[in-house]
């Protein structure tokens, strides 16, 4: 077999590989303890597999073996799979579509590189765990007739009432449930302190992270999650085709000869595109009166259109900026 195409499933893999002269070589379903010894025994030929949970293993497994695997979106698999959709399927539409000559393959990451990403997805978790506990705080005050201000502030007085054991407006067995929420929610924000601790750490070592956190509206979360995302910014060829493939740029349903565009596609990763937005969100605000070029095009760009679209057009220069500065090594240069 010269190529083959692997379908990662939950227990058995289905294999469909073709020889040099394109005939198909019988189908295999592996059991997953005998995928890497299968392999081993194969002379070295071209692996596709989608890009899905537990892919970038199962590629950096097979590159160990001597194989040229390869990762793919499954939007690309789609169009080569001929009939109904089922594991046998998938795998021959790998196979099918890692042969053509014009596709664009997924890099595999690194254990390296993966694991800050799992930091980033970790505190992602947390953070909607908080935001989950402080809203079950509020409503649970409300049935008690009790609304606190909004934000911080109100969450703390909220806690602060909870540890006054003379009020009577909270039954027993309601202030053991409270109590219980807000053991939880500091526990949390402990939680969250660490991983913050360890991001600001890696900002700090990381000789690219530095470099990218001088750009104004880039900090630690930002820079680290930028270059953990982004391992050889060269795949790109250009800044624009970095912004497309994290979903910065317009929709194009066009035909006919007739062009339109619509909103941000947001295909990819939309954690980035997420901080990226925080970070030109945080420029916007406090862009009014100051000196710069970067400042006098935010403010140009506020006179002429709504407060969220030109966030939305920042976070694409901010892009646009970081892939430049990790393409090319070079600094962060302020526009006169």
């Amino acid at each position: 077999m010269t190529t083959i195409g692997l379908d990662i499933a939950k227990s058995l893999f289905p294999v469909h590989g073709r020889d040099e002269r394109g005939r198909v070589v019988p189908r295999k379903r592996l059991a997953r303890a005998k995928v890497l010894a299968f392999f081993a025994d194969l002379p070295r030929g071209g692996i596709g597999l989608e890009a899905c949970g537990g892919a970038y293993h199962r590629a950096r497994e097979l590159t160990r073996l001597g194989h040229d695997a390869r990762l793919m979106p499954p939007q690309y698999v789609k169009a080569y799979v001929k009939t109904n959709q089922h594991d046998a399927a998938d795998a021959e539409g790998c196979g099918e579509a890692v042969q053509r000559p014009s596709r664009r393959f997924v890099a595999v990451k690194s254990d390296a590189r993966q694991a800050p990403l799992m930091l980033h997805r970790g505190r992602d978790q947390l953070i909607g765990q908080r935001t989950a506990t402080i809203n079950a705080l509020r409503g649970h005050w409300a049935e008690l007739g009790i609304v606190a201000a909004p934000r911080q502030a109100g969450v703390r007085a909220l806690m602060t009432a909870l540890g006054e054991v003379e009020d009577r407006r909270i039954a027993p067995l309601a202030r053991e449930v409270l109590q219980t929420l807000v053991a939880h929610l500091r526990e949390l924000e402990n939680k969250l302190a660490g991983l913050d601790r360890r991001l600001l750490e890696m900002a700090r070592t990381d000789e690219r992270c530095r470099s990218l956190g001088a750009v104004p509206g880039i900090g630690p979360v930002i820079a680290t999650a930028f270059a953990a995302t982004v391992p050889d910014a060269r795949a790109f060829r250009s800044g624009r085709h970095r912004a497309a493939w994290r979903g910065r740029v317009p929709r194009q349903p066009s035909t006919a000869g007739k062009e339109r565009r619509l909103g941000l596609s947001k295909r990819g990763d939309g954690h980035l595109r997420r901080q990226l937005i925080h970070g030109a969100r945080a420029l916007v605000r406090v862009s009014k009166g100051r000196e710069g070029k970067l400042w006098s095009g935010i403010d140009q760009l506020r006179q002429r259109r709504p407060f969220n679209v030109v966030v939305a057009a920042v976070a694409n220069q901010l892009a646009r900026v970081l892939w430049a500065m990790l393409s090319r090594g070079e600094p962060y240069r302020a526009a006169a």
